[in-house]
């Protein structure tokens, strides 16, 4: 499994304090707070988009190729790229150069957004959310695969013999998880490309979540991708810690009531009780979460959200050399005990480099001197053969799936 942490990018007031940051300052927080989690031993670290006050990070793969040149080992995520308001050919562009810059360190997760009016801002109808969401993907899912790719849709001018620049490292896209809080068609989504499913797991109950990941479950084996039991799944999560729970209820229930997204709402007790929310000591976060398994089965990626509400950074950090000295060893080595055999480890690039080409050497793209004429010129890379036809409406020469 993969362990790591998210954030949402909110610039929150402390409420102990009544001091705001600066966008600047939380940016710097926000790279410290990354190269901290793989310095403690975590595998993951994964940033939201947000395009609206309060939150900052508008250019994700920006901020994770800057990570990236400070980091060796982190995969470096997303959560969530919006792939209803951005361009898939823009998508597709950037996460292939993050690939390149972080020696393929790098996947992400698909989601539709849920602040209504940043669709108006980049001209797209919130109420075709999840028509722009399937449209959308598909056409990211062919730009990674096809080195020319002939394309009409409905939501965006169509594409006649372009090339994405630059492929992907050695010709393996990234790997695509789907995030979903409550939307049974994102869960669909995932199964039928065989991607990964990710389950915010924060603001619902269980039996909400074990609903969506039963169902991704149930139609990753119908579209043949392998049994429910091996489907790619993560998870979110939330904790607060204290080495007893007494002071870490203390500590946190000023920065919970004062939340933008769930304060002024139930109380930390009786949110706590309805969703995975654990203010507590280590151990009662290592219960809590070495129990996921039993509700929603063997999963691969566990994602933990500890920099919300105005926490500053100091304590922060504290509490992921915590997560990381603590708490995450021990769920490692509960969660591995009685693993089948059958259940995949977490996707990563070498993982999937091995996957397509075995034994073989994998591709290095390198282009002829076509200047972009994909329609009437031979193939745009020395490695294909030259189309056989019209360029509009034939199929790419080679992909590697």
């Amino acid at each position: 499994m993969q362990f790591g942490i998210f954030t949402v990018s909110d610039i929150t007031e402390d409420p102990t304090t009544g001091r705001t940051p600066s966008e600047a300052e939380k940016i710097r927080d926000t790279i410290t707070l990354a190269k901290h989690a793989e310095e403690v031993g975590l595998d993951v670290f994964a940033l939201g988009e947000h395009h609206n006050p309060p939150f900052w990070s508008s250019s994700p793969t920006t901020t994770l190729a800057f990570i990236a040149a400070q980091t060796e080992r982190l995969v470096l995520s997303t959560a969530t790229t919006l792939i209803t308001t951005n361009d898939p050919v823009k998508i597709a562009e950037d996460f292939a150069m993050l690939q390149h810059v972080s020696g393929g360190r790098t996947d992400l997760m698909l989601g539709r957004g849920n602040t209504g009016p940043v669709y108006p801002w980049f001209g797209k109808d919130i109420r075709q959310g999840l028509p722009l969401a399937i449209e959308n993907y598909a056409l990211l899912h062919k730009l990674w695969r096809e080195d020319v790719v002939d394309w009409e849709g409905k939501f965006r001018s169509p594409l006649q013999g372009f090339t994405s620049t630059p492929r992907p490292l050695d010709g393996v896209a990234p790997f695509v998880w789907h995030g979903s809080i409550r939307t049974p068609e994102i869960a669909e989504q995932a199964a039928y490309y065989g991607d990964g499913f990710f389950a915010n797991n924060i603001f619902w109950p269980a039996e909400h979540y074990q609903r969506l990941i039963a169902l991704y479950r149930q139609r990753f084996a119908h579209y043949g991708h392998g049994t429910p039991e091996q489907a790619i799944v993560g998870l979110g999560g939330q904790a607060f810690m204290a080495k007893n729970s007494q002071d870490a209820v203390r500590q946190f229930r000023p920065y919970f009531d004062n939340a933008p997204v769930y304060g002024h709402g139930p109380s930390m007790e009786d949110f706590a009780e309805m969703t995975p929310l654990t203010v507590g000591s280590p151990q009662q976060v290592i219960d809590r979460y070495a129990g996921m398994r039993d509700i929603y089965g063997d999963y691969q990626r566990q994602l933990f959200l500890i920099d919300h509400a105005g926490l500053p950074l100091k304590t922060v950090l504290e509490q992921l050399d915590i997560l990381g000295g603590e708490v995450v060893p021990v769920l490692r080595r509960e969660l591995a005990k009685n693993r089948p055999a059958e259940v995949p480890d977490a996707p990563t690039h070498a993982a999937l480099v091995a996957k397509a080409y075995a034994d073989g050497a994998p591709r290095e793209a390198r282009p002829n001197a076509n200047r972009g004429d994909n329609v009437t010129g031979s193939s745009p890379y020395q490695d294909t053969p030259v189309r056989q036809g019209s360029a509009f409406g034939a199929a790419a020469t080679r992909s590697v799936a």
